[in-house]
């Protein structure tokens, strides 16, 4: 249920290191489950700036609007448009299809400080 090849955040979000130098986010399956069917996405435009721990777009499901937070600071370097016609993606297939955005992490960045698997499971497990 949590890929061992991905990094997590403690609001439930996954973080995976592509080949070109960027991060591909999404949310968790445990996210999309507590959420409940996604019905809307709003997600950030190619070539904004975002900032670690601070809102980048939003969620907007049967049960509730949730804020997608953004895992590392840089620049938004490709967006899921698919989203915009099959939100339902997203809790279909929250680590391939249902991603969100690419991120090309600012210099510096370091995913070290990102979650584990196992860290992130004994938070939602807990």
């Amino acid at each position: 249920m949590y890929p061992e090849d991905l990094k997590y955040t403690a609001e439930h979000e996954w973080v995976r290191s592509t080949a070109n130098s960027s991060v591909r986010i999404g949310i968790t399956h445990y996210a999309q489950d507590q959420l409940g069917d996604i019905v809307y996405v709003t997600l950030p435009e190619v070539g904004a700036e975002v900032t670690a721990g601070q809102a980048c777009g939003e969620l907007e499901s049967t049960k509730s609007v949730s804020d997608l937070y953004a895992p590392v600071t840089g620049t938004v370097a490709a967006r899921n448009e698919a989203l915009d016609s099959q939100p339902e993606l997203i809790n279909a297939d929250p680590y391939g299809e249902g991603w969100m955005v690419e991120i090309v992490p600012a210099a510096g960045t370091v995913l070290d400080g990102l979650l584990s698997a196992a860290d992130y499971r004994a938070i939602v497990e807990s």
